[in-house]
């Protein structure tokens, strides 16, 4: 018996995400030492490719494919334990596809075009009509199933994500010079005049590395970009101005299919990859009514669910009192006579007495030691404060031991302090 088709099916459903996350975020230095730009911790207890993955599957995609490269260690472990749960006989996937040779045993991927194509096969075995490719390195809540629909509606060869920015801003995005019904005339790489949104001349259209084509076409023009030896391999130089100039290119808005909570007014897009932007988008979530909304269970950020027994403050005594105010402070953590105030610590983070954290961005497990005081620090995973450190009094003596920033955020990381203490 044949099955009749099923109109009114998400669009969603017979799609795939595939996510970009071989990028090491050579801006976030230390950070990205041991690990990939998407696998830094974000939020209290997320990582930021979190936030690609978790909009893939909240807007109703069930297949999805994450391509790594860069120091992708972590970045696996945290998918195979936090993102283990789709089942093959509800026809749903979820597969890590590393840089692997596959195509020759000297090429790893070349760039963002290249790292789909060399995996045609695997998408093909899937057969999915339409592909969403996502950069797997911002913090944004968006439903894709509205900017699938759009590329359906409009019949679109590729339909781009895109920000409105100021103008004075876009040179630093790949920028899109679209008409009034949003068809993209050209595609313009960091332009030093960006031109303006048609009726917001004060506006740009920034695109945010979101493209969504059928499945295909997407494979015909991998194939074709693969045998040209000029190419860069890569969606934002050769793909999408090749469409642009060749076929029906569309711009999405991200406006109409971000995801807002009654708590958030604008919408949010943050691309964390300076220390100062990921120190400042940590922060900013201490805020007695923040601009991203973490608290939203309509679209809940998923990742990897570490068991911990609940945080605890103690001591009660002056001098010595274990408090935090305007702080997200996770599981596992134990603040031990210490004030802690508008700052993020992580999973299982240890504040010992006498001391004084503000605007403190502690990852996972780091340990503070007694009569340490801290301001406006990024403290990597797993460090450990010595007793009396003193950061953010004195700037020239801060940029001598750590990584200081023009705005005065120091990373520290272990190496750091085995070099002080050495």
């Amino acid at each position: 018996m044949t099955r009749p088709p099923v109109s009114n099916a998400p669009i969603a459903r017979s799609a795939m995400a595939y996510v970009l996350a071989g990028g090491r975020g050579s801006r976030l230095f230390e950070l990205t030492d041991r690990r990939a730009k998407p696998a830094v911790y974000f939020g209290g207890k997320s990582r930021i490719i979190d936030f690609a993955l978790s909009n893939a599957l909240n807007s109703g995609i069930r297949r999805i494919s994450v391509a790594t490269q860069y120091q992708a260690h972590s970045l696996i472990r945290h998918m195979q334990r936090g993102w283990n749960f789709f089942r093959p006989e509800r026809n749903e996937s979820f597969d890590v596809l590393p840089a692997s040779q596959r195509v020759s045993e000297t090429m790893w991927y070349l760039g963002t075009a290249d790292a789909v194509y060399q995996n045609l096969d695997i998408i093909a075995d899937y057969g999915p009509k339409y592909i969403i490719i996502l950069a797997g390195d911002h913090v944004y809540k968006q439903d894709y199933e509205v900017m699938l629909q759009q590329h359906v509606d409009q019949g679109a060869d590729v339909t781009v994500g895109c920000l409105e920015v100021p103008r004075e801003e876009a040179s630093a995005f790949g920028v899109m010079h679209v008409d009034e019904e949003d068809r993209i005339l050209s595609f313009l790489e960091k332009p030093k005049d960006p031109p303006p949104m048609p009726g917001h001349p004060d506006k740009a259209l920034a695109s945010m590395g979101i493209y969504v084509f059928e499945t295909s076409f997407l494979m015909e023009l991998l194939k074709r970009d693969a045998a040209d030896p000029t190419s860069s391999h890569d969606f934002g130089k050769d793909i999408i101005p090749y469409v642009v100039k060749h076929g029906s290119a569309r711009a999405h808005h991200f406006s109409r299919s971000c995801v807002r909570s009654n708590a958030e007014v604008t919408p949010y897009w943050r691309d964390v990859g300076t220390v100062d932007a990921y120190w400042e988008a940590n922060v900013d979530l201490t805020e007695v009514v923040p601009e991203l909304d973490l608290y939203d269970r309509d679209w809940p950020i998923w990742t990897y669910g570490e068991i911990t027994p609940p945080a605890k403050f103690v001591h009660d005594v002056d001098g010595r009192r274990g408090e935090a105010n305007q702080s997200l402070v996770s599981g596992g953590c134990i603040i031990s006579g210490s004030s802690v105030r508008r700052s993020l610590l992580f999973t299982g983070v240890r504040v010992h007495s006498f001391g004084s954290i503000e605007g403190g961005v502690i990852l996972p497990y780091a340990r503070i030691g007694r009569s340490v005081r801290l301001k406006n620090v990024i403290i990597d995973a797993n460090v450990r404060i010595p007793d009396g450190l003193v950061v953010g009094d004195d700037p020239e003596l801060d940029a001598k031991r750590f990584r200081r920033t023009e705005k005065g955020v120091c990373l520290i990381t272990q190496p750091m302090i085995d070099r002080l203490e050495g």
